[in-house]
C-alpha cells in the first residue's frame, strides 16, 4: 500500500473510479493526519487576520482544497506551516555551515 506524507501528493481526479481506486492504495501517514488534528485544536488559541488576495488565486486555492476534501483556510494555514517549518530547518542549516566555516 502506498502511503503520503504531504497533501500535495494527492492528485486532481477526473472520475470518482479514479479517485475511489487512489484511496483504496493509499493510505495517509500518521504524521499528516496528527499534524491535522494539531492543526484543529489549535484553532481556539488562534487570531483572526486580513489577508488580500487576488480574487483568481483564491478561487483556485478553493478548487484545489475542495479536491483534496479540505477547508481552503485550513489547507492555506497547513501550507504556511509547512513553509515555516522549511525555513526553520533551512535557517538551522546555514547556521550550522557558517559555524563549521564551509
Amino acid at each position: 500500500m502506498n502511503s503520503i506524507s504531504n497533501w500535495d501528493e494527492v492528485p486532481i481526479f477526473d472520475r470518482e473510479e479514479a479517485e475511489a481506486a487512489y484511496w483504496a492504495e493509499t493510505k495517509v501517514d500518521l504524521r499528516l493526519m496528527e499534524e491535522a488534528a494539531t492543526a484543529s485544536s489549535e484553532s481556539s488559541d488562534s487570531i483572526t487576520i486580513t489577508l488580500r488576495i487576488d480574487p483568481r488565486m483564491l478561487s483556485r486555492i478553493k478548487r484545489l482544497a475542495k479536491s483534496r476534501y479540505l477547508n481552503y483556510q485550513s489547507m492555506i494555514k497547513q501550507w504556511l506551516s509547512e513553509r515555516m517549518e522549511q525555513e526553520m530547518r533551512d535557517q538551522r542549516v546555514t547556521v550550522v555551515r557558517n559555524h563549521i566555516g564551509q
